[in-house]
Order: structure tokens, then C-alpha cells, then sequence
């Protein structure tokens, strides 16, 4: 029988040799060990050569809310494929019926949820929406979607059209047409220079832009809650009163990309909770199953879902959009025992007192190191601006952050970063740990970084 040493020894090559990896160099990749993962059990994770780190970055991507390990979740999908694996979604399911009473009993206003599998096609699917309500509606008139500068909304073509982060758009052009970015709201970054009202003055800029459009071409605008690869940016006071107000007086829908933020990251169950957003849709992927299978939701309002009510003899009234595998069972079921471990074991909580928690500690942290120029973020999802300058906040060069984050995992840290996002602000260090994390382990994370940043 082949050692577990020759058989890891063996996965790593067979990985170098045969596996095309997310966002990496092939001429880097090819030419040294790749990076494998084995094994997960709470907030920690194992790789291939034995190597143990604490991931305060929830799976890398943001999306293991519950942690590694969680038997129960596993048992759930088990059960549930031995029962009936999948079903095309033009039917339903027991755990997509009983998943969606669930998820909607979370968030008051919204009433319908329509199953698909990543992030990126939960968008797709909101777009889609948007679009044929415009034609149903309008004329095809009011079709255009708006996006920020800094946000994110997925991978494929349409949600690369809707990402205000052009070093992701490289090369991937020409992009879907209708979709028209506005500027971003990050405070420390004003564009406007030292204000007292900078949500107002970010707010407007969004209605400069509906109006240059014409508001009678502008049918939605895409936000994240809380930007998060971007550089993890909080909404600044008076943003949304002011964005509201906006859209509604000129009939645009809002649309909320929760697919980061939802299912407890931020310390509410979702991030626009914070600030009393109305949204007429959110998508949801990620935490919505902590990644234990693929699911991702697109949730509207009856409104919404009304706009597709037409009488028979409409033929191409209905929503003319179907994925395969929304009809998988294992998502929602995996959904529904991740939620239970949400509730049984108040995570929602605990990452709103650990985020606290945290904010604090690398606070602290700012003032003992001059190459932190910001610290932001809402419970788990929390950011470090790095500068080489406090005073001009010239943001320190990539390579900068690459090194921290390289010191750390060197310590068994696992920390996130902005990765080939922006032209020059791939400065910004993001933590988001599971949301089982305790106070033990967030000391390990800043005392970590305390290191790191020593050692630049």
C-alpha cells in the first residue's frame, strides 16, 4: 500500500501536471509545488505537505461561514441525494420549497426565491429579470443597469459588464451593452476631498449618472452592501437615505449583491439590514450553504414577481430562464442544515461581537504600524488599506501586500487580499474567518499580522 507521504507527494504532481488553477501565472504554477488542500475541521485546514493554518478567509473566497467538517450538513445531503437527487426546476422539491419558507422568513419585503448554483448566475438571472420587465413593460426602453466603481458581480461576460474593477475586465472585452458604472463611495478615498457630507455628495454622483443616461433608460442599479473584494468598503453616513430617495423618484429597481455579505458575514443576517435598505432584488451564493454544495439564489419581491404574471394567451410573458442544476436537491438541503447551525449555535451573533472584536484589535494595530492607512469593515468582513504614505495615502504597491500575505501563511495564517483587481489599489488586506471563530484565534490573527508587519 503506497505511504500517505508518496500518495500526497503524488496528488501535488498529478495537480502541477493536469490541473488549471484559478487566478495564476502557468509559467509560476508549473515550475513548483501548487498549493493542496486536504483536509478542513473548524477554522483550520490542512495542505498537502502537512502544513496547518487558521483561514481567516472563510475558504479563500469568502464562503465557509460555518466552518470545516460540519457532519451534519454532510448527513443532510446524503440523506436527501439517497431520497432524490435532483429534478428539473420547472417542478419543485421538498428542500427547495422548505429552504425558500426558510430564507424568506429572514428577510421581510421579499417573497420568491429562484434557484440557480454560483454568484455569478444568480446576477445573470437579476439582470435577465430586469431586462424583460423592460420590454414587457417599457418598450425595451428602460433596460439599462447601473453598477459602482470597486464592486463586483461575477465572472461570466454580463456580470464581468457589471464590475467596476478593470484590472478583472482585462481582455475580456467587448462587454454586454447597457451597463453604465458610477463612482464609488469610499470615504477614505473621497473624491471630493475632506467633506462633512460625503454620503450625500457619493449618493448624487450615482444621480448624475441616471440623468445623464436618461432616467428613462435606467431600469435597475447593482450594489454590494458592504464592497468586498474591492477593499472591503462600508457605505458612508447618508448614503443610502440618500440612494433610496434617488432611485425611487426615478423608478429604478435596486438591486443588492449579497452574495459576500449575506448569511451572517456582516453580524446582521444580511448586510443591507444594516441600513435599511429596501431592495427589490438580492443574490444570494456563498454562505448560503457554506459551500458544502452549490446554490445560489436570486430573491424578489411579490412586485417583481408579479411583473411575469400575464394571461395565457401572452405566450412569452413568463420568465423564459432555466438552469440545470437548480433542480440539484443537495443545495437547499445543505442550505437548510447550514441555516439550523446559523441558528442553534447564534453565529449571526457571534460574528457582529468577534467583528468588534477584531475592528478593535486592528485598530490598535493601525496605530502601531505606519503602512496601515484604513481600517474598515462590519462584523466578518473586515479590511486593512496598506500605504506607503499616511499623509498623500499612497497606496503601497502590490508586491507589498503579496509579502504580508505571504509572512502570514508562512505563520499559518491564511489572510485574503485585493488580487488583480484595480490598476493601483491592490493594496488592501481582507480577514474573513468562519464565524465560528473565538477569541483565541482572533488574537492569532492580529498578533500574526503584528509579526508580519514587522518584518516588512
Amino acid at each position: 500500500m503506497q505511504s500517505n507521504e508518496s500518495s500526497m507527494a503524488s496528488t501535488i504532481e498529478k495537480d502541477r501536471n493536469h490541473v488549471w488553477h484559478h487566478l495564476g501565472q502557468h509559467s509560476v504554477l508549473t515550475k513548483q509545488d501548487p498549493l493542496v488542500m486536504v483536509k478542513g475541521e473548524g477554522s483550520r485546514v490542512w495542505d498537502a505537505k502537512g502544513n496547518r493554518y487558521l483561514d481567516a478567509s472563510s475558504g479563500g473566497v469568502w464562503c465557509v461561514n460555518v466552518g470545516y467538517g460540519r457532519a451534519e450538513i454532510a448527513d443532510a445531503i446524503r440523506d436527501q441525494v439517497m431520497e432524490l437527487n435532483f429534478f428539473a426546476s420547472t417542478a419543485g422539491t421538498a428542500p427547495g420549497a422548505e429552504f425558500a419558507e426558510k430564507l424568506l422568513q429572514k428577510m421581510p419585503g421579499m417573497s420568491r426565491v429562484y434557484y440557480a448554483s454560483s454568484g455569478s448566475e444568480a446576477n445573470e438571472k437579476a439582470f435577465k429579470i430586469v431586462r424583460q420587465i423592460a420590454h414587457q413593460k417599457y418598450g425595451g426602453k428602460k433596460h439599462k443597469i447601473l453598477y459602482r466603481e470597486r464592486d463586483y458581480h461575477g465572472t461570466t461576460i454580463a456580470a464581468l459588464s457589471a464590475t467596476g474593477q478593470e484590472e478583472r475586465r482585462k481582455h475580456y472585452g467587448p462587454f454586454a451593452p447597457g451597463f453604465v458604472e458610477f463612482p464609488h463611495c469610499c470615504e477614505y478615498r473621497s473624491q471630493f476631498g475632506d467633506v462633512d457630507n460625503y454620503g450625500i455628495l457619493a449618493a448624487q454622483e450615482l444621480e448624475k449618472v441616471i440623468l445623464r443616461e436618461g432616467p428613462e433608460t435606467v431600469g435597475a442599479v447593482v450594489f454590494e452592501p458592504i464592497t468586498a473584494g474591492g477593499g472591503v468598503i462600508t457605505p458612508p453616513e447618508g448614503y443610502w437615505p440618500a440612494v433610496m430617495e434617488i432611485c425611487k423618484r426615478h423608478n429604478v429597481l435596486i438591486h443588492i449583491d449579497e452574495v459576500v455579505c449575506g448569511m451572517g458575514r456582516t453580524g446582521k443576517w444580511f448586510g443591507y439590514q444594516h441600513y435599511g435598505i429596501k431592495p427589490d432584488i438580492v443574490t444570494l451564493a456563498k454562505g448560503i450553504a457554506s459551500s458544502y454544495a452549490p446554490i445560489s439564489c436570486t430573491v424578489t419581491t411579490e412586485e417583481i414577481f408579479d411583473e411575469f404574471i400575464a394571461d395565457s394567451s401572452d405566450r412569452d410573458a413568463y420568465f423564459r430562464d432555466v438552469s440545470t442544476y437548480a433542480g440539484c436537491t443537495v443545495g437547499p438541503a445543505a442550505a437548510l442544515a447550514n441555516l439550523e447551525i446559523l441558528e442553534r449555535e447564534n453565529l449571526v451573533k457571534n460574528s457582529a461581537e468577534m467583528g468588534d472584536y477584531l475592528f478593535a484589535e486592528l485598530t490598535t494595530l493601525k496605530a502601531k504600524h505606519e503602512i496601515i492607512g484604513d481600517v474598515r469593515g462590519k462584523g466578518l468582513i473586515l479590511g486593512i488599506e496598506l500605504v506607503s504614505d499616511r499623509q498623500t495615502k499612497a497606496p503601497v504597491a502590490e508586491q507589498v501586500a503579496i509579502k504580508v500575505a505571504g509572512l502570514c501563511m508562512q505563520k499559518g495564517l491564511i489572510i485574503g487580499r485585493t488580487n488583480r483587481s484595480f490598476a493601483k489599489f491592490n493594496n488592501t488586506l481582507c480577514l474573513c474567518p468562519v464565524l465560528t471563530i473565538t477569541k483565541e484565534e482572533a488574537d492569532f490573527i492580529v498578533a500574526t499580522l503584528d509579526e508580519a508587519f514587522s518584518e516588512l
